[in-house]
């Protein structure tokens, strides 16, 4: 996500750090950064606007005689960013009683209708009662596919035949049936989308709008159609004066258009973003956290939500506890590495971490995500008994557990070699003070246990090789041990 602006605006702003700052630098040096924008989709105006407000404060004689001039320009426009992308409300107008209609709107192939299911499921969770409505009936797979996502997410589906009815007649009846059911408290109409912005399409719209008077208006935006997804938004936003905007598709390659010049265009704020395609992927837009992100400065609030949101509190404590006593075992670091995949893609981890955006990058083809697959698979051909022991696993069951993962031998030597040494330094670390538990965990980094770039470094030295093939490392071997047999009948031979 945004890693062209956030690699350009990195670049724009290392280079104005190196030397003595000045006036001219500073200039030449905002310059690159408003073509990191354009190149980013921005808004050619917004663009040039946010240059000019960041180089009037940069230039200011604070800035330029300050300790870290570098730095406090980074923050001017850490600060102009989010002043940008915000200031931001994801309320969505819910009752304390009644129904709350939501109507959700945007153009074909936005991901309106699984964003529909999306926060429905967000709504769930927060201990509401939706119902989805088919009110597209322009297109008759909407209604198919809304009705699956239903069912996914588990609440009741609202259609009627396309041929018999309106939209605005199906919207009316789906408020009927909701006041029937009565536990339903909010109702999301999916209205109709177009290729383009068109009159027919707006002029539906305006109609549902006026005879339901939905509480919300939400446009989704497909992030990844930059600077279209904003005038898009502009143009809905000046028939229906919609309540706020979901992005979709952050989570692909996004320029980040979008997201900087839409508040800006429409006066409208960014509501949610969808993370990704599973139908729990909606998150809450935060400017502060998401121009963090854009400056490669982490965004760990983001994280830490994550974890408590998608990790098993239960099964990390009862992990901890084992690693205290030094009782962990393989089987314990296979489920730690379930937990790990929960919160998403190790390379979008390390960005949300400061410091570490820098190192995702460097990687550059290493893959630390296919990297834990791969220990993962080493683990599960495992038995049981040889995860709790593994110091049972002799040679040939050693074999065994690579033919069965797909790996080579030395592979599963590796890591049981970097289990064992770590298991001793945790033995030791159980009882241990704060600064004696550095010592033993500098003492596990000097052994190298369970890093992952050297293992991957070793995978890519094989990959050079080409494939492994077993036949002539077999033919190899035996040709060493009769060698040797050779050698030994010789030396008795002489004696």
């Amino acid at each position: 996500m945004f890693e062209g602006i956030t690699k350009s605006l990195s670049d724009a702003l290392g280079a104005i750090g190196r030397g003595k700052l000045t006036e001219g630098n500073i200039r030449e040096g905002m310059k690159q950064v408003r073509q990191a924008l354009l190149e980013a989709d921005v808004n050619y105006e917004i663009a040039n606007d946010f240059v000019n407000r960041v180089t009037e404060q940069a230039v200011g004689e604070q800035v330029l005689k300050s300790l870290k001039p570098s730095e406090q320009i980074v923050g001017i426009v850490h600060d102009e960013l989010i002043q940008l992308m915000g200031p931001v409300d994801h309320s969505l107008g819910l009752k304390r009683q009644g129904i709350t209609v939501l109507m959700m709107c945007g153009l074909q192939g936005s991901g309106k209708t699984t964003t529909c299911g999306k926060l429905a499921t967000m709504l769930q969770q927060q201990g509401r009662h939706p119902m989805l409505v088919a009110a597209d009936l322009q297109r008759p797979a909407a209604i198919e596919q809304l009705k699956v996502i239903g069912e996914q997410v588990g609440v009741p589906v609202y259609s009627e035949p396309p041929s018999e009815s309106t939209p605005v007649k199906v919207c009316r009846n789906a408020l009927k049936e909701a006041e029937k059911q009565g536990d339903v408290n909010v109702v999301i109409l999916d209205t109709a989308g177009r290729l383009h912005v068109d009159d027919e399409l707006m002029a539906e719209l305006e109609l549902i709008d006026r005879k339901l008077q939905p509480d919300q208006a939400l446009l989704v935006c497909d992030a990844m159609t930059g600077q279209d997804a904003v005038n898009s938004a502009k143009a809905f936003n000046d028939a229906l004066e919609i309540d706020g905007v979901i992005l979709t598709k952050l989570d692909g390659d996004t320029r980040g258009g979008a997201a900087l010049s839409v508040k800006a265009v429409t006066g409208v704020p960014i509501k949610f973003v969808g993370v990704g395609e599973q139908l729990d992927k909606l998150d809450e837009f935060h400017p502060d956290r998401m121009a963090g992100r854009i400056l490669g400065m982490g965004d760990v609030l983001s994280l830490v939500e994550s974890v408590r949101d998608k990790l098993d509190e239960d099964e990390m404590l009862a992990q901890q506890q084992k690693m205290q006593e030094g009782k962990f075992t393989l089987d314990d670091f296979r489920k730690q590495m379930a937990q790990i995949k929960k919160l998403g893609s190790m390379g979008e981890i390390m960005k949300m971490i400061p410091g570490m955006g820098g190192m995702a990058e460097q990687m550059g083809d290493m893959n630390p995500d296919q990297d834990l697959v791969h220990i993962e698979a080493i683990i599960s051909s495992m038995t049981l008994d040889e995860r709790e022991n593994p110091e049972k696993i002799d040679r040939s069951r050693r074999n065994r557990i690579a033919q069965g993962s797909g790996s080579d031998p030395s592979d599963v030597n590796r890591l049981l070699k970097d289990f064992d040494n770590m298991s001793g330094v945790m033995q030791k670390m159980a009882g241990m003070g704060m600064r004696d538990r550095m010592k033993a965990i500098n003492e596990l980094k000097d052994m190298g246990a369970m890093d992952p770039n050297a293992s991957m470094n070793k995978k890519k030295e094989r990959s050079k090789r080409g494939p492994v093939d077993r036949n002539t490392i077999r033919e190899k071997r035996k040709k060493e041990r009769k060698n040797a047999r050779n050698a030994r009948k010789k030396n008795k031979r002489k004696r």
